[in-house]
C-alpha cells in the first residue's frame, strides 16, 4: 500500500491531525507520519461560492514533491466544493495518490452547536478513512456502518465505525481494491 503523508493545510488543529493519523494507521496499517505544514492553495479559492475547489486542491497535492513516493492527505479547515455538489466533507482520487478531508462541516460550530473537540475529531478520522479508501481503490460500500459507506450528511458520518468493514478489509487485504476490481465485486459506487 506504500506510506501515507499527512498533511496540515492552514491550521487545523494538533489534536485532531493526531487521531487522523492513528485512526488511519488502525483502520489500515499503513505506515504514516507527518508532513511539515502548509498554506490552502490560494488558487483553489472560488470568491462567488467563498469556498475552496477541492478538485483544486488534488491537483496541488499530487504536484507536491512527496506525491511521488506516497499517498497524501490534505486536512484544512476551509470548506470545500466539486463543482456538481454544493459542499464536500473530502474528496480524493479512485486509486490515485491523493486525498482531501475539510474539518469545516465536521464541526458542530458551523452548525451553530457548542464546539465538541471530541467528536470533531471522531468524524475527521472517519472521514478520512472513506478518502484515504478510495485513494487506495475502494468505491462506496452498501454497509451503511462501514466507512466507505456514502454519507450525505452528518447523521450518515456519525453512524459510521472508524474501521473498514470486513468486506472492504478483504478487498484491501486480497489486493482487490487496488486492482480495480472493487467496483464490481463491492456494488458500490465510484
Amino acid at each position: 500500500m506504500g506510506d501515507l503523508g499527512l498533511l496540515a493545510l492552514g491550521s487545523p488543529p494538533g489534536e485532531v491531525l493526531d487521531c487522523v493519523e492513528a485512526g488511519l494507521r488502525e483502520a489500515f496499517g499503513i505506515p504514516t507520519r507527518r508532513l511539515p505544514g502548509a498554506t490552502d492553495p490560494p488558487a483553489a479559492f472560488d470568491p462567488e461560492r467563498r469556498q475552496w475547489n477541492a478538485v483544486v486542491v488534488l491537483q496541488t497535492l499530487l504536484a507536491r514533491p512527496e506525491a511521488d513516493g506516497e499517498r497524501l492527505l490534505g486536512v484544512t479547515e476551509r470548506d470545500l466544493f466539486v463543482p456538481v455538489l454544493s459542499f464536500v466533507f473530502g474528496q480524493a482520487q479512485l486509486r490515485g495518490r491523493t486525498a482531501v478531508v475539510s474539518l469545516a462541516r465536521l464541526r458542530p460550530e458551523f452548525h451553530g452547536l457548542r464546539p465538541d473537540p471530541e467528536l470533531l475529531a471522531r468524524r475527521a478520522v472517519k472521514e478520512a478513512v472513506h478518502e484515504v479508501g478510495h485513494s487506495l481503490g475502494l468505491v462506496h460500500c452498501l454497509d451503511r456502518r462501514c466507512p466507505m459507506a456514502l454519507s450525505l450528511g452528518l447523521e450518515d458520518l456519525d453512524f459510521k465505525q472508524a474501521t473498514p468493514c470486513p468486506s472492504c478489509a478483504a478487498l484491501l487485504k486480497g489486493g482487490l481494491a487496488t486492482s480495480g476490481r472493487s467496483e464490481r465485486l463491492a456494488g458500490g459506487y465510484p
